[in-house]
């Protein structure tokens, strides 16, 4: 009996271990108080939000929210001396607001972050609350037209191209070999990336938000927000009620989701970072 119980309590670690284990938060430069902890999703994962692959399941802690805030940490040795240096974000559920629900972390090399600056390639790590990695995204070096992968455990997962234009800032949204939306921005002084499908009608959206004139317009320091749409009754709460619901045409699945969080990271690169530009 006493085995048995042992086995089984044994068995139920392993499964809870995902979420449980410790992180090493210091990595990416956010300090929190108190126990570790992975806020609950916000959306039910039914219909198009059930994982289809060990792949989906993997990604569910993180991606199943109808609203995603990132912020990404100022960086203050590129302020003082322009010395570029990695990005990192944390990730927040608008229905969770008091902890991040995980964070992104690039990895490049030194000495093309300083000579290739926006154009370096990188890999950034994108983990849960606790530490631990659910995907990544692997951006090469460019010339004229970015591209970013999704990749989890080494398979890629999708990709997001972007599309050279004068002005306009075109993006192809892909998982597998199938394109599932585009992004038609009209460019200037607009901050919403509206993804949208082969019939012109809303998936998702990205918007840049302000942090306070000041702030944004001397430093690296941004927010984007990531809506989803299809907000449940429940997740309505925190900075959740303050954000309007968008309308979508049909929920993205988590692998589509995860292209568009590499895409929210391939647009801060592109033109948000302050030595980034068309």
């Amino acid at each position: 009996m006493e085995r048995r119980m042992k086995a089984s309590l044994g068995k139920k670690k392993g499964i809870v271990r995902h979420v449980q284990s410790q992180g090493r938060l210091e990595e990416v430069g956010i300090q929190r108080e108190g126990p570790l902890h992975q806020p609950p999703i916000s959306q039910s994962i039914t219909g198009l939000l059930m994982p289809e692959s060990p792949e989906e399941m993997k990604m569910a802690p993180l991606l199943a929210r109808a609203n995603l805030l990132i912020t990404r940490d100022i960086e203050w040795a590129n302020i003082m001396f322009g010395f570029e240096q990695e990005n990192r974000y944390a990730v927040v559920d608008a229905s969770y607001p008091q902890s991040p629900v995980g964070y992104i972390r690039e990895q490049s090399n030194l000495i093309f972050r300083q000579l290739l600056r926006t154009r370096r390639p990188f890999i950034a790590h994108i983990s849960d609350a606790l530490g631990n990695e659910l995907f990544r995204v692997r951006r090469p070096f460019w010339l004229i037209n970015s591209s970013i992968y999704v990749e989890i455990d080494g398979k890629e997962v999708g990709v997001v191209h972007r599309r050279w234009h004068l002005w306009r800032r075109v993006y192809d949204l892909y998982v597998g070999y199938k394109q599932f939306a585009v992004v038609e921005n009209p460019g200037f002084w607009n901050w919403t990336f509206t993804l949208k499908d082969d019939k012109d009608d809303v998936l998702a959206q990205i918007d840049r938000d302000w942090r306070g004139f000041g702030l944004e317009v001397f430093t690296d320091a941004g927010l984007y927000v990531i809506r989803f749409g299809n907000v449940d009754p429940c997740s309505g709460v925190g900075l959740a009620a303050q954000i309007e619901e968008l309308e979508v045409a049909r929920p993205l699945t988590l692998s589509e989701r995860a292209v568009a969080v590499a895409l929210a990271v391939s647009l801060d690169n592109d033109y948000f970072s302050r030595s980034g530009g068309w």
